[in-house]
């Protein structure tokens, strides 16, 4: 008997065999970057963060054009900041009108940077029941917190963590349209009080008032 011809008239044998082998070595080894949680990779969203810090300092922050941080009491064109997840959990924060990378030294101190450095700038963002949020230096992990208003810029971070609030970046209201003036009161001595027949169409200027 030819074996070899008998093989060759039923190929389809190989077919189911091959596809348990790969099915077999595929269910071994994981799928790289298979991981939910990197789909928020590169995620951005646009926030003011807001803190009232147990009632002793309620401001928002502000990246500005010196690069120094302070709060304003007030949401404006400063306090739009950028939120970008670096990875799970770990994010940067830009200053949208200053171009600003938010960062933070050894002893607390924020200031503004035009240059990303990843040690100084990263963020963990701790999500809070009560929907504010804490901000932890990833290299040094201390606190993102604001000092009071009152204070230098030299006086020293106080312990202990703040909350900040997200909210959402708010887009300028349209402006009112124009040309849309309220009518003008009836002229009873006139001989057409109620403007029916219009304004006459290519009056001389001989005639104008």
């Amino acid at each position: 008997m030819d074996w070899a011809g008998a093989e060759s008239e039923r190929p389809g044998l190989w077919v189911p065999a091959l596809a348990v082998l790969l099915l077999g070595a595929c269910q071994g080894r994981p799928i790289p970057d298979s991981s939910p949680l990197l789909q928020f990779g590169g995620q951005v969203r646009q926030r003011h963060l807001y803190t009232d810090d147990a009632q002793d300092t309620e401001v928002h922050l502000e990246i500005r054009a010196d690069g120094s941080v302070r709060g304003a009491a007030h949401r404006s064109p400063e306090s739009l900041l950028e939120l970008k997840a670096l990875k799970p959990g770990v994010i940067q924060i830009l200053g949208v009108r200053t171009s600003r990378f938010l960062c933070q030294r050894p002893d607390g101190t924020l200031y503004g940077s035009l240059h990303f450095d990843p040690e100084a700038c990263s963020f963990r963002e701790l999500l809070l029941e009560d929907g504010y949020n804490i901000y932890q230096s990833e290299a040094h992990g201390l606190p993102l917190r604001m000092l009071p208003s009152d204070s230098s810029s030299r006086d020293p971070v106080p312990p202990g963590p703040a909350r900040f609030l997200p909210l959402p970046g708010l887009h300028p209201a349209p402006p009112e349209p124009t040309g849309m003036l309220p009518p003008e009161p009836p002229d009873v001595g006139s001989s057409d009080p109620l403007s029916m027949v219009g304004p006459l169409q290519g009056r001389s200027p001989s005639y104008a008032s």
